[in-house]
């Protein structure tokens, strides 16, 4: 079996390697957080949030495709399984049911805050031993702090 070579050393592999594994695992459940509230959403603003929505699931998609894509290209395997999702996502869970507009808008604020901060750590942390996933990091990041600023706005 063929396996991709890194251009990294062992530390530098290993530093971006955790932050590209972190970003994955926020990443896949935004885009399920998202879905899960877009499709429970009632209220008085239900068409706006529930479009506003799928622009995050559609964020979270493209960067979840594009981290996955540069770890492997860095030989770094990732791992998108949803029993390793489920054990270490660190987004707090809507509970079931109905959910109203201005609590998903709410949540949605907290959760994206959440995940800048760690997206922020890790391009902290990969600036001297990846600049490359860096930028990738930093491009994921201003996408996430835009929807955060349109989604406080509605809070």
């Amino acid at each position: 079996m063929a396996t991709v070579k890194s251009p990294l050393n062992d530390e530098a592999r290993k530093i971006t390697a955790e932050a590209l594994q972190g970003a994955l695992i926020d990443l896949i459940d935004l885009s399920l957080f998202a879905k899960q509230a877009h499709w429970n959403l009632n209220g008085r603003n239900f068409k706006i949030v529930h479009e506003h929505l799928d622009e995050v699931v559609e964020l979270a998609r493209t960067y979840t495709d594009e981290v996955a894509e540069r770890a492997i290209a860095l030989g770094i395997n990732p791992d998108g399984r949803v029993r390793t999702v489920a054990d270490r996502t660190r987004i707090p869970q809507l509970e079931p049911g109905y959910v109203a507009d201005d609590k998903v808008a709410a949540a949605v604020t907290d959760v994206l805050a959440q995940m800048i901060e760690r997206f922020r750590e890790r391009v902290r942390a990969t600036d001297e031993p990846d600049p490359v996933t860096q930028d990738l990091l930093i491009q994921a990041t201003r996408e996430l702090e835009k929807q955060h600023w349109m989604f406080q706005a509605q809070v």
